[in-house]
C-alpha cells in the first residue's frame, strides 16, 4: 500500500472555517487522506514516499460537476450558434454517427485536460457511457457516469432500462472510483412517465440523478404554455427532488425555484462558461448563495464551452456575478474555490467522500505551483487560485491515493496516442 507525505507546502483542506497551513503537510495511505494541516502537528510517516512541494498549494481536487466528455470530438466544431439551433443542426446530427470507441477516445482525451489541470472528478452524462466508464477507470479519473436518456426516441423505455442495469451493474462491481447516476437529458425532452420511473428506479438503487434544468429563457416560457409550470416546480410535483439531483445550469430561476432547490438540496452545477458562449443568460448566483443553495461548478461539454478548466470557471464564477449585480463583493474568491472543491462533491452526492482534505476521505488531491511571474508576488492563496492561476498551473494530481499525473506527464495514459486516436475519429465524424 503505498503511503505519500507532501511537505512544505501551503494547504488548503477546503473544510468550513479551516485556517491556510502556510508550511503544511498531507498524508496519504492507500486511497485514503490520514492528514492534512500545520507541519508542527503532523505524525511521524517514516514508510511514507516523501514529496517535496516547496512553493506550492496542496488543495481537494477539483469537481467537474457537469460535463458531456466525449463531446472534445467536437471542440470548435460548431461554435457560436444559438443553444437550440446548435443542437437540432449541428450537434444531435453529428452525435447519431458516434460509435463507442469514438466515445471512449474522446473519453481519454478528455481525461487528459481535466487531470492535467487538477481536476479528481467529473459528473458525465452522455451516450455510449459504458465506453465513457471504461475510459475512466483506465485513465484513473473519479467519475459519476450517467447514459443520457431522451424521451422523444423510440426506445426511450429501452434507454431507460439499460441506464437501470448499468447502474446495477456498476455499483455492484463496488468500483472505488465510480459513482453512477441516471442522466435524464432534461424536462423539456423527457416526459412526466420517464422522469417518475427515473426517480422510482434512483430511489430503488440508491443512487442521484443529473438531469439539465431551467438553461434558456425558452425552456421554462415553453413550460409554462404547456405544464402552466416552470420547470423547476413540475420536477417538484412529480416528486422528481425525493432523490438526489444534481441539476446543471439553473439560469432562469424565480425565487420559488429557487426555495424549492434550496428546500430539496439539489446540488445545482452552475457552468459559466457555457452559459456565456451559447448566451443562455446569467444564472442568479448570489441569489442562490445567500438562500443557501448547494452550488458546484461545471464545463458543459467541450463543444459549448472548448475546454474542461475548472479554474477558468472559478475566474468567471468569481467576476461575472460581480458585473451583473453591480456588487464587487459578491462571490468572493473563497466562495469560488469552495464551488470548485466542497460544494461541487455536495453537489454530486460525494460529500463523504472527497472535496475536502479530511482525514478519512480518499486523497484526491491537486497540487498548484506559485513559482510564475503570474502568480507573484502572493498575498492572499485563495484570490491567485481563483483570479491569476492557471490549468497548466498544476503540477501533480493524485486520486484515490494514485499519482496520475506529475511535471508534465501522465502516468497512467498514452497521451501521444489518444490524441492521435481522437482525431481519428472526430475526422469521420465531421467529415
Amino acid at each position: 500500500m503505498t503511503s505519500y507525505r507532501l511537505e512544505n507546502a501551503i494547504v488548503l483542506t477546503m473544510e468550513p472555517g479551516a485556517a491556510v497551513s502556510e508550511s503544511g503537510v498531507v498524508v496519504t495511505e492507500g486511497n485514503l487522506l490520514t492528514y492534512a494541516g500545520p507541519a508542527a502537528a503532523a505524525p511521524p510517516t517514516p514508510d511514507a514516499t516523501r514529496l517535496d512541494c516547496s512553493g506550492c498549494v496542496v488543495l481537494p481536487g477539483l469537481v467537474n460537476a457537469h460535463t458531456h466528455v466525449s463531446m472534445t470530438l467536437l471542440r470548435g466544431f460548431a461554435d457560436d450558434m444559438p443553444l437550440q439551433p446548435w443542437l437540432e443542426e449541428k450537434i444531435w446530427p453529428t452525435e447519431a454517427k458516434l460509435t463507442g470507441e469514438d466515445v471512449y477516445w474522446g473519453a481519454l482525451l478528455g481525461i487528459c485536460e481535466m487531470l492535467r489541470g487538477g481536476v479528481t472528478c467529473f459528473s458525465d452524462m452522455y451516450h455510449f457511457y459504458r465506453d465513457a466508464t471504461r475510459a475512466a477507470v483506465d485513465g484513473g479519473i473519479r467519475a459519476c457516469p450517467s447514459g443520457v436518456l431522451l424521451g422523444f426516441l423510440p426506445n426511450a423505455g429501452d434507454m431507460l432500462q439499460q441506464a437501470r442495469d448499468f447502474v446495477a451493474e456498476t455499483l455492484q462491481t463496488g468500483h472505488s472510483r465510480l459513482h453512477p447516476m441516471f442522466g435524464p437529458h432534461a424536462p423539456y425532452t423527457c416526459p412526466d412517465p420517464l422522469l417518475e420511473q427515473v426517480a422510482e428506479y434512483a430511489g430503488e438503487l440508491g443512487v442521484p440523478i443529473h438531469i439539465h434544468l431551467s438553461e434558456t429563457a425558452g425552456e421554462v416560457q415553453d413550460s409554462l404554455r404547456d405544464y402552466a409550470h416552470t420547470p423547476v416546480e413540475r420536477l417538484q410535483m412529480l416528486g422528481f427532488f425525493r432523490q438526489r439531483v444534481s441539476a446543471a445550469h439553473c439560469v432562469h430561476l424565480t425565487d420559488r425555484d429557487i426555495e424549492i432547490l434550496v428546500e430539496n438540496q439539489v446540488g445545482v452545477a452552475h457552468c459559466p462558461g457555457s452559459n456565456l458562449k451559447l448566451a443562455s443568460g446569467f444564472a442568479p448566483l448570489s441569489r442562490l448563495l445567500k438562500a443557501g443553495a448547494v452550488v458546484g461548478l461545471g464545463t458543459d461539454g467541450c463543444a459549448s464551452n472548448n475546454n474542461l478548466d475548472l479554474f477558468q470557471e472559478m475566474l468567471l464564477a468569481g467576476i461575472v456575478d460581480k458585473a451583473v449585480t453591480g456588487d464587487p463583493t459578491t462571490v468572493p474568491a473563497e466562495t469560488a474555490l469552495t464551488m470548485a472543491t466542497r460544494e461541487g462533491a455536495r453537489s454530486l452526492a460525494l460529500e463523504e467522500m472527497t472535496g475536502t482534505l479530511t482525514p478519512g476521505k480518499r486523497a484526491d488531491l491537486a497540487v498548484v505551483d506559485l513559482s510564475g511571474p503570474h502568480l507573484q508576488p502572493l498575498y492572499h492563496v485563495y484570490s491567485h487560485l481563483v483570479y491569476a492561476a492557471r490549468a497548466d498551473d498544476v503540477s501533480m494530481t493524485l486520486v484515490d491515493g494514485e499519482i496520475v499525473y506529475r511535471d508534465g506527464k501522465l502516468t497512467q495514459i498514452d497521451e501521444a496516442e489518444v490524441i492521435a486516436k481522437a482525431n481519428e475519429c472526430a475526422r469521420r465524424l465531421t467529415s
